[in-house]
């Protein structure tokens, strides 16, 4: 008799597919699979490849993990 193992496959995390990176508004970075429109509120960056590739990309980018308002509020509070 065989083993049979189960796999869960979730659509945005399969690796080998075409991934790209995404940003919104707040500056923030999120990686989507290339098939699936983009949702509302972000825009793509113009990256795309595999998830590896994608998450560097991110880790170069998104230096500052804080949202972009408060970035600016904190900026405001310092004058």
């Amino acid at each position: 008799m065989t083993e049979t193992t189960k796999t869960h496959v979730d659509a945005y995390t399969i690796d080998g597919d075409l991934l790209k990176v995404i940003i919104n508004g707040e500056g923030q970075y999120s990686i989507w699979p290339a098939k699936k429109e983009t949702p509302a509120g972000w825009k793509e960056t113009g990256f795309s490849g595999s998830k590896t590739e994608c998450s560097e990309y991110v880790d170069r980018e998104w230096t500052d993990m804080r949202p972009l308002s408060l970035q600016v509020a904190m900026q405001g509070a310092k004058h």
